[in-house]
């Protein structure tokens, strides 16, 4: 087992797969460095390819104290990985907590980050609804704490955003479940509250996403609600994005549909890799709908 050691001494475990350039996976809150096997086996052929658990996730370290946990941390932790792992520079791809993380990796290291899929990003980010998602995620975290992770998983599990992966695919419901039922209570409830309910707005980042230069892919399920318009605005700011949004489907993207995402993620890196994702064209003009002189 390889562990990464964290600049405030938190250890990691990571594991590695592959060779070629490299990926690094970061995975959401209802999940751990399993969630992305779909994308391992697959890319693994020609990327060494980059899975580790976060702070609070079994087998990673679980701090006690809840001001170990921040998105400023969880961002410092994938450099941390990376450098534990010998990585100069990678492509990132996150879903949901893990994409939050990859972009602001993305805007705090962009000499480290090749590009940057950013899927199922937008809790907590509206302004409309932003109290009743920190009112919510403390629910959350009451839960993990209250009922346990093996109580709570199946709960959780069939969130508004969620059932449509159990619709599609029962079985890979049911293990992404029975695999949040091993969580950490603590480290569930500590990540719930250090990183979820305080993480900054995107709309609070826009002028350093308007000068970021690092190519994003940006995907959406399009009955993910709360991440639709924040996807939006992240493609109509961020100068080199692309915005991706997959039919009838929620937010367990790269596990809901596997061979969608990783025939995004295989055209976007190859786009990336050849100079060929770039700026949108000037002459794309959204305020013009057809030339007429």
């Amino acid at each position: 087992m390889a562990f990464a050691t964290t600049s405030d001494g938190i250890r990691l475990f990571y594991e590695a797969a592959g060779a070629g350039t490299p990926i690094v996976f970061v995975h959401e809150f209802g999940g751990n460095h399993w969630s992305w096997e779909p994308q391992v086996g697959y890319f693994s052929r020609r990327h060494l390819c980059v899975t580790f658990s976060a702070r609070g996730y079994p087998p990673s370290d679980i701090p006690e104290d809840v001001g170990q946990y921040s998105q400023a941390r969880a961002t410092d932790d994938i450099i941390d990985v990376m450098n534990a792992a010998g990585i100069e520079k990678a492509h990132l791809v996150g879903l949901s907590m893990g994409a939050f993380a990859c972009l602001h990796a993305a805007l705090r290291y962009p000499d480290r980050i090749r590009s940057a899929v950013i899927a199922g990003a937008g809790y907590g980010s509206e302004k409309a609804h932003q109290e009743f998602f920190r009112r919510n995620s403390d629910q959350v975290a009451q839960g993990f704490e209250e009922r346990g992770a093996r109580a709570f998983a199946p709960i959780y599990g069939e969130s508004a955003s969620r059932v449509q992966f159990q619709e599609k695919d029962p079985r890979g419901w049911r293990l992404f479940v029975e695999r949040m039922a091993q969580h950490s209570d603590k480290g569930a409830a500590n990540t719930m509250r250090g990183v979820q309910m305080r993480r900054p707005s995107l709309y609070d980042l826009e002028a350093e996403l308007a000068a970021l230069e690092v190519p994003l892919l940006v995907v959406v399920g399009d009955e993910d609600d709360h991440s639709i318009q924040p996807g939006i605005f992240l493609k109509r700011t961020a100068p080199r994005s692309g915005l991706a949004m997959l039919p009838k489907s929620g937010h367990t993207l790269n596990l809901e549909e596997p061979a969608l995402f990783n025939q995004l993620l295989t055209e976007f890196i190859t786009r990336v890799e050849a100079g060929r994702w770039g700026p949108r064209d000037s002459r794309a003009d959204p305020n013009q709908i057809m030339r007429a002189d």
